[in-house]
């Protein structure tokens, strides 16, 4: 049995943490002027404010991803290999970590969510870095933790976007966006290394449709989030049970499981 147990190098990893923090710190006290992009369809006028929170959503999701590469290429595994794919994720959780304390007032509540958050961001980080290589004897709990954290992610993305009161033609997207992404880097990590994109993007159209369908509904933001995170994982799950060969009555059985006790757990909220 292989006995590799890599971690980052420290010095690397304090310098990316500490310009993550950084900047999701000084994101309270950035104020930009609020731009308004128009976009006039045959009948239908859409009105897109640009202002700080969207540009440091974006901007500490790059840092992120940039952080997280540079880390990787000193990983004995990686030598010339390509890091896209551990890249994903924590690009991801920091841009939901954005959109959530963006939505917090300033206060111990914030300061909260600021710690929990960012431990959650570097575990994230750490978990990606253990994930390169397969014969590390933490692989398959690193694997195990990056999915769930994606689901969790996604679930709060869902909640903060509800809370906000995002309108239809914004949060279709972002989900939309949020969801190809969970389901592709989960099915690349459940599958050996696969990349299914086909399927992580009909996965994600077909949650997109069950968005748009549940926006109008009278639902709490964490029954609203339940709701849409059950398809989400049970719809991933099948996919990647049928894709290793388990018969489809054996494939259903997680997915349906886990739906029910994702929608009774909603249904008990709401």
């Amino acid at each position: 049995m292989s006995q590799t147990r890599n971690i980052p190098d420290l010095d690397r990893m304090s310098v990316v943490v500490a310009t993550i923090l950084l900047a999701y710190g000084l994101s309270r006290f950035v104020v930009l002027p609020v731009r308004e992009l128009s976009f006039q369809l045959p009948g239908l006028y859409l009105s897109v404010q640009v202002n700080e929170n969207t540009m440091i959503g974006f901007l500490v999701a790059a840092l992120t991803a940039t952080g997280s590469d540079w880390l990787l290429q000193d990983h004995p595994a990686q030598k010339s290999k390509k890091t896209y794919q551990h890249l994903i994720l924590p690009g991801l959780t920091a841009w939901v970590i954005a959109v959530t304390l963006l939505q917090l007032p300033f206060g111990l509540q914030w300061v909260i969510g600021f710690i929990i958050s960012s431990t959650l961001l570097i575990l994230v980080i750490v978990a990606e870095y253990i994930a390169v290589d397969p014969d590390d004897l933490r692989h398959p709990i690193a694997t195990a933790f990056l999915v769930a954290i994606s689901f969790t992610f996604y679930l709060v993305l869902a909640i903060a976007l509800r809370s906000a009161e995002v309108r239809l033609f914004l949060m279709l997207p972002a989900m939309t966006f949020a969801g190809a992404l969970v389901a592709l880097r989960t099915l690349h990590l459940r599958l050996q290394g696969r990349w299914l994109f086909g399927l992580a993007l009909v996965l994600a159209v077909i949650i997109a449709q069950i968005t748009a369908a549940l926006h109008y509904w009278p639902l709490k933001p964490i029954t609203f989030g339940l709701v849409l995170l059950a398809p989400a994982y049970a719809l991933t799950a099948l996919a990647v049970n049928l894709a290793e060969g388990e018969p489809f009555r054996q494939a259903i059985i997680e997915p349906s499981v886990v739906t029910l006790v994702i929608w009774g757990l909603a249904v008990w909220i709401q």
